[in-house]
This record gives C-alpha cells, structure tokens and sequence, in this order.
C-alpha cells in the first residue's frame, strides 16, 4: 500500500511542541538538517541533534543514536537515504517515539507500514520548510 501524508497530521506535528530527534543533524552547515532544524526551532520544538559523531547542534547536546537520547522522544526526523533509514525507523520504534517524518527523497514503504503497525505517526517524502507555508503556519 503506498502511503499518503495526512495534511492534519502535518499540522498536528508542526504546530505541537515537541522533542524532535533529527537523524543526520551534524556540524556541518552545508547539509539540509541544518537549516530545516533551525525552522522546526523557531516553530518551537527542541531539536535533538543524532549523527555518527554526535555533534552538538543550535547549542542542543548531539547523541550517537536514538537510544542515548534521554526522556521522551516525539517525532524522529529522518535526514538519511532510503536504502538506510528503515533502520533508523525500527529504533524509533523500539524507542517508543511517537511519529517519524522521512524528508524529502526519503522514501521506505515497507518502514512506514512497519511504523504505522506500530502506532507512530508517519510523515514520508516531505519537508516542514515547504509544507508549513502551505499549510499557512
């Protein structure tokens, strides 16, 4: 079954506070994750920096993986290829977290129905800098 974002769902996460882990935010200025966590910032959520080094991002303490993040993790924001992050996905779902959000060109049907069979929330092929405006946020 291909999946379908739900415009609701959307604005439900972008305009409720939360503690968004964004896999793939490093140090690096040049990546996407960068800018787009700085926008989910300014919206109000806590950015939880995640990359192979653990870089520290916007001032917010990065971690190796999803399992060293402490407390609570509400949406698990997906900066990596299609071909890995249905991995990234499954420790989001052994993490309890409540919604993953794949970017843009980030594709796993297989990892959204597992997410979904799971109970998460699942925004795919999708950027918050582009759909807020059209959502008028």
């Amino acid at each position: 079954m291909t999946h379908r974002n739900d415009p609701a769902l959307i604005r439900r996460l972008l305009t409720s506070r939360g503690r968004w882990a964004v896999v793939g935010l490093s140090g690096n200025p040049g990546r996407a994750a960068v800018g787009v966590s700085r926008f989910l910032r300014d919206l109000g959520m806590e950015i939880i920096p995640v990359s192979l080094k653990g870089d520290d991002v916007h001032g917010a303490t990065g971690y190796r993986t999803l399992a060293e993040i402490p407390g609570e993790i509400d949406v698990v924001d997906c900066f990596v290829n299609s071909m890995r992050v249905g991995a990234v996905v499954d420790q989001a779902i052994a993490e309890g977290a409540r919604a993953v959000w794949l970017q843009l060109g980030v594709v796993d049907e297989a990892a959204a129905e597992r997410a979904k069979a799971a109970g998460l929330d699942v925004v795919m092929d999708a950027c918050p800098v582009i759909e807020a405006p059209q959502l008028g946020l």
